[in-house]
């Protein structure tokens, strides 16, 4: 959200809130009285759209129970300030060119409330942001698995007030429908600051060296599916955070272990008790030698295993899941024939890929190196014993 935006909304909220205010404490009707324009705003801004315009006797009605008595001509007079406000604040011109723009307005195209002549009502044309935009946001922010459900609704209550109610009704009942798999954590949020302010090189302006963290990673128990228990017997994982990471609406961080010396995901969602180290991190050219988007390509799900040159095979039809997996960068795609294709690649080596190999049966075949078809094999023989 730009800085205008946020600018605007701040500005309707605080102005909320005085009003309110003022309006608890009797301050009297002269005050009210000045203070209207925004009232008139604020009651748009909150109960109009193009399909719920409203007539100038429900502001009057609305402005009542505030304690203004008011008629249709200064409503009408009203709008037009806050549509000569509004385009000075959007356009930066004087009072005289936002008059100007505004009486050759032929088409509402520059007005911020219009009045729909076949509907007999004002709403609020122009706002931050589109219909659209909002819904595609809320819907994000509830299909996100690293947001705990109760963040995520708040998230989405917070987007909605750009919307009218009507709107913001409908979309919070549309992106709740769906039951999707949440994070019970409730830290991710906090986690996340902690971690980006340990990987900055400036925090409040201020030089800062990135720092190593420290956190308890968590895991399911069977004996409490509801619970996730700590990792290690609750012992303190350290390391030096250098990316985050999103894949299948998870939030990773990519950080080098203190333990082992290497490049390792962790789910951020199971992180407990994230903190600060003041230890300086390590690992910068380790990290520097990554390429990232490679580096997400190959390893399949964060599960990272040996790394290894692989030819595939597959059968034409799957052309379209196999370039979503790997992608074209760093990917050699040749026809075998007329009903196959090859892949030559760097792939993590690990169950997790033999899972995934697995899943296509027939349609795909290792051609080579020869040891990583002997393991499969293995792979596929395990399988086999436990039945």
């Amino acid at each position: 959200m730009d800085d205008t935006k946020v600018k605007y909304k701040k500005f309707y909220r605080e102005a909320d809130k005085h009003l309110n205010n003022q309006i608890q404490a009797k301050h009297g009707k002269q005050f009210n009285q000045k203070m209207k324009p925004y009232l008139v705003l604020q009651y748009l801004l909150k109960n109009s759209d193009a399909d719920h315009p409203r007539t100038s006797f429900d502001i009057i009605g609305y402005l009542e129970e505030c304690g203004i008595t008011a008629e249709r001509r200064s409503i009408y007079r009203d709008i037009e300030e806050i549509n000569k406000a509004n385009l000075i604040l959007e356009e930066d011109c004087t009072i005289d060119e936002a008059e100007e723009q505004l009486c050759e307005d032929e088409y509402n195209e520059l007005k911020l409330i219009v009045y729909d002549k076949a509907k007999k009502g004002f709403y609020v044309r122009q706002r931050h942001f589109d219909l659209n935009d909002i819904r595609l946001l809320a819907e994000c922010v509830y299909s996100t698995k690293f947001i705990a459900e109760g963040q995520a609704k708040r998230l989405v209550n917070v987007v909605c007030e750009f919307v009218s109610d009507y709107q913001a009704d409908k979309i919070r009942h549309n992106a709740f429908l769906t039951d999707r798999a949440k994070t019970n954590n409730k830290s991710v949020l906090n986690n996340l600051a902690i971690i980006n302010e340990a990987m900055s090189s400036k925090i409040d302006g201020m030089p800062h060296i990135p720092e190593k963290i420290s956190f308890k990673y968590l895991q399911y128990s069977i004996d409490d599916i509801n619970n996730q228990i700590e990792r290690r017997k609750g012992a303190r994982y350290t390391v030096s955070p250098f990316q985050l990471l999103i894949n299948d609406g998870n939030y990773y961080l990519l950080a080098l272990d203190d333990k082992k010396g290497k490049m390792r995901t962790y789910r951020v969602d199971r992180m407990k008790d994230v903190r600060y180290t003041e230890i300086p991190r390590e690992g910068e050219e380790l990290f520097a030698n990554i390429d990232i988007k490679t580096y997400t390509q190959r390893v399949f799900d964060m599960y990272s295993g040996k790394e290894n040159h692989v030819v595939l095979r597959f059968i034409n039809p799957l052309l379209d899941t196999v370039i979503e997996r790997f992608g074209t960068n760093n990917v050699q795609y040749t026809k075998s024939d007329d009903k196959h294709f090859e892949i030559s690649a760097k792939v993590e080596i690990s169950d997790k890929f033999f899972g995934w190999l697995l899943g296509f049966g027939k349609r795909v075949r290792i051609i080579e190196p020869t040891e990583i078809k002997e393991e499969f094999a293995a792979y596929l023989d395990k399988i086999r014993e436990m039945y």
